[in-house]
C-alpha cells in the first residue's frame, strides 16, 4: 500500500468513528414534539355548526309579472356527497323567496328524496301536493320545473340532468303541459337578465 492510500484509509477510519460516537451519544436526548393541532371535540360532542364549511349557491324562483326565473344568493352547508347538498338547495328552495319573488311550489309541497346517479342525474320525488296543488297552465308549471333543474345544475357540477318524481312514482306531467316522462337539462334562457 502507497503512504497516500494510508492516509486516506486512516482519514475514513477516524470520520466514521466520530460518526458512530455522536450517533450513539446523541441518539437518546434528541426529543421529538408532536405537531400543534387544533383541539378537537371529546367523543360524542359534535363541532359547533360555525365550524361547519358552508358555501354559497344561486337558487331560481319565479318572478311575479313575466315567466322568468330570478336567481337568489343562499347559502348551504357543504356536503362531500352531492345528494346532501341537492337535498339543501331544494330545502332552500323549499323556504321560498326572500325577496319578495314567487314560490315555485304549492303549499304543504315537501322533498322525500334525492338521488344523484354516477352518470349525472339527479332522481328528485316530491310528495303528492306538487301535483295536486299545483295551479293550472304552461308558465306556471315551466316556472316550478325549471326553478328546481336550474337550481340543481347550476350549483352541483356532478349534476347534469334532473328527473323529477311525485310521490315515488313517474307522472306525465305535474298539471298536464310539460313532459315529466324523461330527465332535464337546465335551461338557463327561463333566467332572467340581470
Amino acid at each position: 500500500m502507497s503512504r497516500r492510500q494510508i492516509i486516506v484509509l486512516s482519514a475514513l477510519a477516524v470520520l466514521l468513528a466520530f460518526l458512530l460516537v455522536r450517533f450513539f451519544r446523541t441518539g437518546n436526548r434528541e426529543e421529538i414534539h408532536p405537531p400543534e393541532s387544533v383541539a378537537s371535540p371529546a367523543a360524542g360532542e359534535s363541532p359547533p355548526e360555525s365550524a361547519g364549511l358552508r358555501r354559497a349557491v344561486t337558487v331560481y324562483f319565479p318572478r311575479e309579472g313575466d315567466d322568468l326565473l330570478v336567481g337568489e344568493i343562499r347559502e348551504i352547508a357543504a356536503d362531500s356527497a352531492p345528494a346532501g347538498e341537492a337535498r339543501a338547495i331544494l330545502a332552500e328552495l323549499l323556504k321560498g323567496s326572500a325577496e319578495g319573488n314567487l314560490s315555485p311550489f304549492p303549499p304543504e309541497t315537501k322533498l322525500v328524496q334525492v338521488f344523484v346517479t354516477k352518470n349525472g342525474t339527479a332522481y328528485v320525488d316530491f310528495s303528492r301536493e306538487v301535483a295536486a296543488r299545483h295551479p293550472s297552465g304552461t308558465s306556471a308549471e315551466m316556472a316550478t320545473i325549471y326553478a328546481v333543474v336550474n337550481s340543481l345544475t347550476a350549483n352541483l357540477k356532478t349534476v347534469k340532468r334532473v328527473f323529477i318524481l311525485v310521490d315515488g312514482e313517474e307522472k306525465e306531467t305535474l298539471s298536464g303541459h310539460i313532459s315529466l316522462d324523461r330527465s332535464l337539462r337546465s335551461n338557463m334562457t327561463l333566467v332572467a337578465k340581470k
